[in-house]
């Protein structure tokens, strides 16, 4: 009986300071304010008159409204629980105690959820995200290690709950993979990728040198938000070189062999995108022109320029840059994260998928 009262004392001290920590960085003051302003300005006689003003102010009142909301239900669940553990503590009730203390797991669960949705703030993180993987320096092993990242990003991703879409998978001739595009649809998808932009390194003994030596390989990361409707931008037509070709790849499983596969060059910056998954060449040319527009908006917000027409090929990316995470295999199991020093020796679980310690932690530090 002590031990489970001490246990559970604990979790809802835990509990308490998490939704502390939560009411803070929401400043749930200032949020109910700006809800009051924007529901005055709804009330306004003529606010219907102009559109897209009027639905940018509702969605806005509507998120803040739910976060209040969430915050509300969140507090008045533990404040429940707190008087429960008292008359249980009172009455020496182990089952009760028992059921609480499963009930203050799930609380934890959820606010914990959403404490890294707070840090999810920015204007495209809450869209699906196009994720791609590139080989780097390494040969056949760096082949290898693209495809092994590819596996742990789909087992990432399904455990999540997000779907993946496979938009371009471009094989090796010996092992792995040269390069991989995926589109993974969910709530947050890019919010939580964004994260793991950059280049990963692999040191393991290579099973591709018959003297067992250890092997350095590298991989690139690139994502990028999938733009909605209301966030598309314009493209001169006249800035696109569009190319048909035969798809290729590992098959059905990855992609379809018609000659559907579009290819779309955008002349100014040099920037290449292509798909090859979708069902028909109206299909792939959509997707790859969701995939440039992502790109281009991209780089020109890092070159802080006005207008797409700004930019030019001086500014596509010099490419290799040091990496963000190191994977070593041998002499010892090690991930760390060079960015937050986060480390873990559990490499399979990694792999597997559990990266999570990694993206949370670079979300709290970025939003210090």
């Amino acid at each position: 009986m002590i031990v489970l009262v001490e246990e559970v004392l604990s979790q809802i001290n835990v509990l308490k300071s998490n939704i502390e920590e939560i009411k803070v960085s929401l400043d749930v003051t200032a949020m109910k304010r700006q809800l009051g302003e924007l529901e005055f300005a709804m009330q306004e006689s003529k606010f219907w008159e102009d559109i897209i003003r009027a639905q940018r102010i509702t969605q806005q009142a509507k998120g803040i409204k739910d976060r209040i909301d969430r915050f509300n239900l969140l507090k008045g669940k533990t404040e429940d629980l707190d008087i429960l553990i008292e008359l249980s503590k009172e009455e020496e009730d182990n089952a009760s105690l028992a059921e609480i203390k499963i009930e203050l797991g799930e609380l934890e669960l959820s606010a914990d959820r959403f404490r890294i949705e707070i840090l999810l703030s920015g204007k495209y993180d809450k869209n699906n995200a196009i994720l791609t993987l590139h080989t780097g320096a390494g040969g056949v092993d760096a082949q290898d290690w693209t495809e092994m990242l590819y596996r742990m990003y789909s087992r990432w991703s399904e455990k999540k709950g997000y779907k993946i879409e496979v938009l371009d998978y471009q094989p090796s001739d010996e092992a792995g993979i040269k390069a991989v595009t995926l589109r993974i649809i969910g709530e947050y998808a890019y919010g939580y990728l964004m994260a793991e932009k950059g280049v990963h390194r692999l040191v393991r003994i290579s099973p591709y040198n018959a003297n067992g030596k250890r092997q350095t390989s590298f991989a690139s990361c690139e994502v990028l938000p999938e733009l909605t409707e209301s966030q598309d931008i314009d493209i001169k037509s006249d800035d696109l070189r569009i190319d048909t070709y035969r798809s290729g790849g590992a098959g059905g499983q990855h992609v379809n062999k018609t000659d559907s596969a579009i290819r779309i060059t955008h002349l100014p910056t040099g920037i290449v995108v292509q798909c090859q998954n979708e069902r028909s060449q109206h299909s792939n040319k959509q997707t790859a022109m969701k995939m440039l527009m992502a790109k281009l908006l991209d780089l020109k917000e890092r070159a802080k320029k006005d207008k797409i027409e700004d930019l030019t090929g001086d500014l596509k990316e010099n490419g290799w840059g040091s990496q963000i995470r190191s994977y070593v295999f041998h002499p010892y199991n090690l991930v760390k994260d060079h960015r937050t020093n986060i480390e873990t020796g559990n490499v399979n679980a990694v792999m597997d998928g559990d990266i999570d310690t990694f993206i949370e932690g670079y979300l709290r530090q970025s939003n210090k």
